[in-house]
């Protein structure tokens, strides 16, 4: 039968390391988590022994053990039960033989499973079935690298509540403003971990949540949010070029631009100039040919005469262009610094060059060996300058910011008390 009353908060603890995930944990408690989830990574990384120290700690509160069960299901649920879980999980996409052998089993232990809905072609009609085998619960459940692309799963509750009588889960990318959503779609259980496992604050987070699901209003944030390839600027200002490095393990820069002054920002789809070395026709050509909040990059060779300055920054800025990156030479930097109009270089110099006219608009460029296309979109800032691929920006950008949300949550650990060593678990992580 369908849970009563407000939905469950489960924490979802998807860490590496058990001290750091109850810790957590017990913060998140304190604002209102109902159910603790012993997260799938977890689980791997230190075995279902997080399980019996959960139900050591917490003898009172359902703790779930995110198995991802997709073979061995009477090894794996007999194993989960005796751990002490309350909760384990199966997937759908595993045999009937397997999900059938969770069920029996969780009938001899006192187990409740949940059949977890991830990469199931038709969820609604999969949550049927395993209602008909005998399962507890089904889960909504949006992979975290479907999450990085922008994907969501809230739309099918409604779908998969129609198809059965059991209660439903909703996993994948909740935060205080989904929750409230997932909330009124009628999930009986909303899984959340990074918006509050990422939280400076834990237990302010799981508080805030609570309050969304309890009141079906969304409680804003500019945090733990994905973007789709139609609102990626609003994520790429708010992370930095080190944490895009990161997200694109370590790929993107452009080696070599410097930034005309310091505090500086941009982020932008990318007009593309091919020119030759102090040929400024084209590049101010395509000031004209650009849009409202476009990144001008110009490929001049990486040598000078200059072709940019000081009046191109004017009419660019007057267009409202977001930035101007030049592989070549520019000049007029204290002018261009006064307006503080983003622009990066290769090379400064006095010297200008002339406007012959040799050269292309939007053609594939090269620069510190990286080819970026039109549309393919750069970031920058005082640590240089890194280009996306227009094709998985979207990804790019959501793997950004979830690296600014753990570096956050990190560095609250720090000011606790405690080192970066020690946070990163350094001599564990190895290599040996």
């Amino acid at each position: 039968m369908p849970l009563t009353g407000s939905p469950i908060l489960q924490l979802a603890l998807d860490f590496l390391d058990l001290p750091r995930a109850l810790a957590v944990a017990e913060e998140a408690l304190r604002g209102g988590v109902d159910w603790i989830e012993a997260g799938t990574p977890l689980i791997k990384s230190e075995g279902l022994e997080v399980v019996r120290e959960m139900k050591r700690r917490w003898p009172d509160r359902v703790i779930v053990a995110d198995l991802k069960t997709m073979d061995a299901g009477r090894f794996e649920m007999e194993s989960a039960a005796k751990a002490g879980a309350r909760v384990a999980g199966v997937l759908g996409a595993a045999s009937d033989a397997t999900i059938a052998e969770c069920i029996e089993v969780a009938r001899n232990y006192g187990l409740q499973i949940i059949v977890d809905m991830i990469e199931v072609p038709d969820p609604a009609e999969r949550a049927r079935q395993v209602e008909a085998m005998g399962a507890d619960y089904v889960g909504i459940h949006t992979a975290i690298d479907q999450q990085m692309q922008g994907k969501a799963s809230l739309d099918l509750i409604r779908r998969v509540k129609d198809a059965v009588s059991i209660p439903v889960s909703v996993a994948g990318g909740i935060n205080s403003e989904t929750a409230a959503e997932a909330a009124a779609a009628g999930a009986d259980i909303i899984v959340v971990g990074g918006a509050i496992i990422k939280a400076v604050n834990a237990e302010e987070a799981a508080r805030q949540i609570r309050q969304a699901m309890d009141s079906r209003k969304a409680v804003r944030t500019t945090l733990y949010k994905r973007a789709s390839t139609t609102d990626i600027l609003p994520v790429l200002e708010q992370v930095s070029t080190a944490n895009i490095s990161d997200a694109m393990h370590r790929k993107g820069e452009l080696a070599g631009l410097r930034p005309v002054f310091s505090n500086i920002r941009l982020a932008g789809p990318a007009v593309t100039v091919r020119t030759y070395p102090g040929d400024w026709a084209k590049p101010v050509e395509a000031i004209d040919r650009a849009n409202k909040g476009d990144v001008l990059v110009v490929d001049a060779g990486g040598v000078g005469p200059a072709v940019w300055g000081e009046l191109a920054t004017h009419s660019a800025r007057e267009r409202g262009l977001a930035g101007v990156i030049v592989y070549g030479a520019v000049r007029d930097t204290p002018e261009i610094s006064e307006l503080k109009f983003p622009v990066f270089a290769s090379e400064f110099t006095p010297t200008a060059g002339e406007p012959k006219g040799f050269g292309e608009i939007d053609v594939p460029v090269t620069i510190s060996r990286v080819r970026i296309n039109p549309g393919d979109w750069l970031v920058g800032d005082d640590d240089g300058v890194v280009v996306i691929p227009k094709a998985r920006a979207a990804e790019v950008a959501n793997r950004a910011m979830d690296v600014l949300e753990r570096e956050n949550r990190l560095r609250k650990e720090i000011q606790d008390g405690s080192t970066l060593s020690q946070v990163a678990y350094l001599q564990k992580w190895e290599k040996t």
